[in-house]
C-alpha cells in the first residue's frame, strides 16, 4: 500500500529560472564584477568550469564550493534570496498537491541544496504541503544517482521501498535508480519525446495514473 509520495524538485515542481537565474546569470555577473572581465567572457570562463565538474559529482550542485574555488566575496545564501522573484512552478503542481496531500504523505528528493529548495517553497507558499524535504547533497552528501539515496529516505521514514512511490524528469536519477530498489516510478517527460509505462507528461497525468 502506497503511503508516501516523493516528487523531485526543479523540473518537476519548479521551473529551472530561480536557479539558472543564480548560476548562469547571477554568479557570472559576480565573478566578472571582481576579476574586471566583460559578462560574456566570465560566463564562458564559468560555464567551462561547471562542465568539467559534471552533475554526476556533489560539488555541482554545491554553491560553497564554487564560491570557494572562485573566490567570490560574497554570502551566497542571501544572495540566494535576491533571486526569489524568478521562482516559477508549473501551472498544475499547487492543485495536485492539494488534493494528494489529502491522501499520501508527500516528499521531497532533489539532488538540490535545501537553501535553493526552501527559498522556492516559501515563495511559491508550497510549503505546508510537504511532511519531509530531502536533499541528497545537503542531508546525504551524495547525488541521486546512488540508490542509496533512496534506501536512506526509506530508512529514514520507516517504510519499505514500495510504499513509495517518486516522480521526477531525469531518467537516470528519478526513474531508473529508485527501481533498484523496488520503488515505484514514474518519469516525467514534459516535452512529450518518450512513451512507455509509467512515463508521464505533467503532474495531473501523474495523478489521474496513480489514482486510477
Amino acid at each position: 500500500m502506497i503511503k508516501i509520495i516523493s516528487f523531485d524538485f526543479d523540473g518537476t515542481i519548479a521551473k529551472h529560472t530561480f536557479a539558472d537565474a543564480f548560476w548562469l546569470e547571477g554568479v557570472p555577473a559576480l565573478y566578472a564584477k571582481q576579476q574586471h572581465l566583460d559578462i560574456e567572457t566570465a560566463k564562458k570562463h564559468l560555464f567551462e568550469e561547471y562542465e568539467k565538474i559534471g552533475d554526476n559529482r556533489i560539488e555541482w550542485y554545491d554553491p560553497g564550493y564554487w564560491f570557494d574555488r572562485f573566490n567570490l566575496q560574497t554570502d551566497w545564501k542571501k544572495m540566494l534570496l535576491s533571486y526569489r522573484n524568478n521562482v516559477e512552478i508549473y501551472p498544475e503542481v499547487p492543485s495536485v498537491l492539494k488534493r494528494l496531500a489529502k491522501q499520501y504523505h508527500l516528499i521531497i528528493s532533489s539532488n538540490a541544496k535545501k537553501e535553493f529548495i526552501d527559498v522556492q517553497l516559501r515563495q511559491a507558499k508550497l510549503t505546508s504541503y510537504f511532511d519531509n524535504v530531502f536533499s541528497s547533497t545537503s542531508d546525504f552528501h551524495t547525488v541521486k544517482k546512488v540508490t542509496d539515496f533512496y534506501a536512506m529516505i526509506c530508512h529514514n521514514l520507516n517504510i519499505s521501498p514500495q510504499e513509495m512511490i517518486h516522480i521526477g524528469d531525469h531518467e537516470e536519477f528519478d526513474y531508473l535508480s529508485p527501481q533498484k530498489i523496488g520503488i515505484t516510478s514514474y518519469y516525467l517527460d514534459r516535452e512529450k519525446q518518450v512513451r512507455g509505462r509509467h512515463i508521464v507528461s505533467d503532474l495531473k497525468q501523474f495523478e489521474q495514473e496513480i489514482l486510477r
